[in-house]
């Protein structure tokens, strides 16, 4: 029963009746002056959960769309670059700079730690000259369940004149992320997370120190040139190119539910999700990858059981429950299973998918009592500390 599916996983994210209205609504005129209104609107309602004035782009693309964007505009071909790299995530910064040729020496750490500000600082200081044009960061590490702290990362690239680009996408809107205030000159995020609408929409906010390196590019771009979105956006408030209409109006009725709740109690919400999963999972006698402190409020990562095939989890959870959990990515394929806590999702939610969990586990041969996840988890909730 597809209807009764549950997504538990970072992305697509469970997308709002409200939200579904809006989307199936009779199609509109994208070059119309109506929807240059709804694009002015959501595009400063975005900018509040950016917490910038930065300009702000929509984008019809996927979240890697946007990242694409964010080397092809600011970073030439030949130019040095870091990359801090602690995921699969961090490893598409890598691919996508050395498409465009860009000279990308990578700060690899430990999947399931947060990347290393002291490395970058370190590295950084090395940099007597003023190569290093630019630095990649991931915001929320989903194929790990790690939160990387991009405020210490920042601070420790001090004065250095690179510009920081910022991968959030399953981070915005469920984790603290200050664009203005930390400073950071490129952040791209996507729809289907936190936004709670179907995949297909990204978005992307450009600092003026951002477009003043963008004047000197001179990579090939088209449908990602944000000088042509600028250019747009200033005559009209449109988008260059034909935009995915229905999920911008779906956008704006997620944005208006994301106003109505406060960008601080989303937050509250996401991390209160995180705690809920995390007491469960070790009630279970389950390893966690992360550790609290370094914890994603978005996904959490949890190491397989001895003998149990990673697959068979997510298999049985999909086919006999109806409930869509996450393998792992890269070289933790094989070695851990992910449950998404993002965007439109409840508490109930949550305590079906760990009852399901300990069915799963238990006819898995693990030896698990039913029951103890769910509740560690009651007893969390009913202490009501959030």
């Amino acid at each position: 029963m597809r209807d009764k599916q549950y997504l538990m996983i970072p992305g697509p994210t469970p997308v709002p009746a409200k939200v579904m209205e809006g989307i199936m609504a009779p199609p509109i005129g994208h070059r119309t002056p109506e929807f240059g209104q709804i694009i002015k609107e959501v595009t400063e309602n975005i900018k509040e959960i950016y917490q910038t004035k930065n300009d702000l782009f929509i984008l019809t693309s996927s979240g890697t769309g946007a990242m694409e964007a964010a080397v092809a505009n600011f970073v030439n071909s030949g130019e040095k670059a870091i990359i801090m790299d602690n995921g699969n995530f961090g490893e598409r910064w890598v691919k996508i700079c050395d498409r465009y040729g860009v000279d990308a020496e990578v700060i690899s750490g430990p999947w399931g730690e947060q990347a290393d500000p002291k490395a970058l600082a370190n590295r950084l200081n090395q940099d007597k000259n003023g190569e290093i044009k630019a630095v990649f960061v991931t915001h929320n590490e989903t194929s790990t369940g790690v939160l990387n702290d991009v405020k210490a990362l920042r601070e420790a690239m001090g004065d250095h004149p690179a510009l920081f680009i910022v991968d959030s996408v399953s981070g915005m809107a469920a984790a603290p992320l200050k664009v203005d205030e930390w400073k950071l000159d490129v952040v791209v995020s996507g729809s289907q997370k936190a936004y709670m609408i179907p995949p297909g929409l990204a978005f992307v906010s450009v600092s003026d120190k951002a477009w003043s390196a963008s004047d000197k590019v001179k990579n090939p771009r088209f449908y990602f040139d944000l000088r042509a979105a600028k250019k747009s956006y200033d005559e009209k408030y449109n988008t260059p190119y034909t935009p995915a209409t229905n999920l911008v109006l779906g956008l704006q009725c997620s944005l208006k539910m994301m106003k109505e709740e406060g960008l601080e109690n989303i937050y509250k919400r996401h991390n209160y999700f995180k705690n809920i999963v995390r007491t469960a999972v070790r009630a279970l006698g389950l390893e966690l990858l992360a550790t609290d402190k370094a914890a994603s409020a978005s996904v959490t990562a949890i190491k397989k059981p001895e003998n149990i095939d990673v697959k068979d989890i997510t298999k049985i959870m999909r086919t006999k429950h109806n409930i869509v959990m996450a393998g792992g990515q890269g070289k933790l394929k094989n070695d851990i299973f992910r449950i998404g806590h993002l965007g439109y999702v409840h508490v109930n939610d949550i305590i079906v998918t760990i009852a399901c969990l300990e069915m799963t586990l238990k006819e898995l041969g693990m030896n698990v009592e039913l029951g103890q996840g769910v509740r560690a988890m009651q007893e969390f909730i009913l202490k009501g500390d959030k």
